[in-house]
């Protein structure tokens, strides 16, 4: 469970706490890692502790840790049971173990599913529970399911990428019809597939 990172370092997106670029893998310090994603010059990391840490660029508050500062090494995000998480360039989702979602980062196309286009720089809570698996669009989309087997989407929609046969943006959760739906594996910037 050791994590290992190379190529370009901008803005201490590492978590080695330097800029410097690494053209072989150098070692996270640090052990027990379970999920990393990366999104826009930073990453995120859950551990199999079920805490969740966050480093590199912080434009907007996106790392979720209530400030603009970037980070060159792991920083904890508080709380535990943190399990699933996805990215995209602007926003994070992550799931925690009773199923409920939690949302960080720009909301200009109203991808962080709160029914506004607020910006946040902690963990806010989605409404709802029993959600099951989420995948982050490129930039600005959500597509996730429930236990049930429902699949809900939110966000930008100009292509269509939300499935509602049309092309309105959705600012909280909008439900796909069925009910058999599993994990979402493919969400690109204007499509997705599930």
């Amino acid at each position: 469970n050791t994590l290992w990172i190379w190529g370009n370092n901008e803005r201490g997106r590492f978590g080695v706490n330097d800029s410097i670029p690494r053209s072989s893998p150098v070692q996270l310090p640090g052990t027990q890692w379970k999920e990393v994603v990366q999104s826009s010059p930073g990453m995120r990391g859950i551990k199999t502790d079920g805490t969740l840490w966050v480093w590199g660029y912080n434009t907007d508050g996106r790392l979720g840790i209530n400030d603009i500062i970037d980070r060159s090494s792991p920083t904890q995000i508080p709380g535990t049971e943190w399990t699933t998480i996805s990215s995209s360039y602007y926003s994070t989702k992550i799931l925690k173990s009773d199923g409920t979602m939690w949302i960080i980062g720009t909301n200009g196309f109203g991808q962080l599913g709160q029914n506004n286009q607020t910006g946040y720089s902690s963990p806010r809570q989605l409404p709802g529970t029993q959600w099951s698996e989420i995948s982050s669009g490129s930039y600005f989309s959500t597509l996730a399911t429930k236990t049930d087997g429902t699949l809900w989407a939110w966000g930008y929609n100009a292509s269509g990428t939300l499935g509602q046969n049309n092309n309105i943006y959705r600012s909280s959760p909008t439900q796909i019809p069925g009910t058999t739906w599993t994990k979402p594996v493919a969400f690109g910037a204007n499509s997705a597939s599930c």
